[in-house]
């Protein structure tokens, strides 16, 4: 099925480039135009220092004070409260980047990856200031809100795995040792101890590029996908923002901003979309976890993040 589905969407976005050029190169040009312009910058200095700090074990030095707060509200070691720090501030897709990394790494548990990748994926702070509060929302809601609002659905997915599903797993070990077996479709280079500062550098650049590359690569696919369904509009207006807004979030917010519905469906809209975070977003998730990590946890939480988020912003307008 998976198969098919794949050479299925394939054919027809190679018929919608083939058919319309100009569609399909308009919407090329946007994805690659937020690639370079948003990711490139604000998510590869990350991904490069990160990789140092994982590396060198710098986060166990510069976070081990945060130990008993992070234990006590997050119910993570010291990694797991780095992943939460991190994520929150550099938004999708960095924590199940760093999860991920450290999973394979040994310095945490499959549990806790799993885990933290429930509810430190949000949107960053740039993207709910500048896009969802300014571009879409035109500064009608205050900033505070929204992120009161996002961060409670995130806290809710949170309780809900950590006290629920995973009630049963001890989820930070006291100490892990066994390594994950590398991910043979997407293998990173790796350092040890016994390297210079030099070679730690240069892996974690080479790294970030690696996967800066393979975010932009589920971009364009998505841009390009969203653009054929905006060509052939086969749905109503309103379900079409609704569909668009699932498959990828800034062309969903965008179409949001615009359309003529309702304020208070287009602000529970929004906060929806940018709590669940798209289908892209889903992709360049699932693009860059270790094979021995479940997307399901993820989605399952994102669902739960989104739908939450709409609640709260409803209750909020009324």
């Amino acid at each position: 099925m998976r198969s098919i589905l794949l050479t299925a969407g394939t054919g027809l976005l190679l018929v919608f480039l083939l058919l319309h050029p100009g569609e399909g190169l308009a919407s090329a040009r946007a994805g690659m135009t937020l690639w370079l312009n948003t990711l490139l910058p604000t998510l590869l200095p990350f991904m490069i220092l990160t990789g140092v700090l994982i590396h060198t074990k710098g986060i166990e030095k510069i976070l081990s004070p945060l130990k008993p707060v992070f234990r006590f509200f997050l119910g993570t070691d010291v990694y797991g409260g780095y992943v939460f720090i991190l994520g929150m501030v550099c938004g999708y897709p960095m924590a199940a980047r760093l999860a991920s990394d450290l999973y394979e790494t040994g310095r945490i548990s499959r549990i806790e990856a799993l885990y933290l990748t429930t509810f430190c994926s949000s949107a960053s702070p740039v993207f709910i200031i500048t896009y969802l509060g300014h571009l879409c929302l035109n500064n009608r809601i205050p900033v505070p809100v929204l992120f009161f609002i996002l961060f409670s659905g995130n806290m809710a997915a949170m309780v809900i795995f950590r006290f629920a599903v995973f009630r049963n797993h001890k989820i930070f070990p006291s100490n892990v040792t066994k390594k994950a077996k590398p991910d043979t479709c997407y293998e990173k280079k790796e350092t040890s101890e016994a390297d210079s500062p030099g070679v730690i550098l240069d892996v974690s650049i080479m790294n970030g590029f690696e996967t800066i590359t393979r975010l932009g690569g589920y971009i364009l696919l998505f841009s390009i996908l969203t653009g054929c369904i905006r060509y052939y509009r086969p749905f109503p207006a309103l379900i079409q923002y609704i569909l668009l807004g699932i498959t990828e979030i800034t062309t969903g917010l965008s179409l949001f901003a615009s359309a003529d519905i309702p304020w208070t469906l287009r602000c529970v809209l929004s906060v929806t979309a940018t709590g669940f975070g798209g289908l892209c977003i889903l992709a360049q998730t699932r693009s860059i976890l270790h094979k021995d990590l479940s997307l399901i946890p993820y989605l399952s939480a994102k669902c739960i993040s989104g739908l939450f988020s709409g609640i709260l912003m409803l209750c909020y307008l009324n």
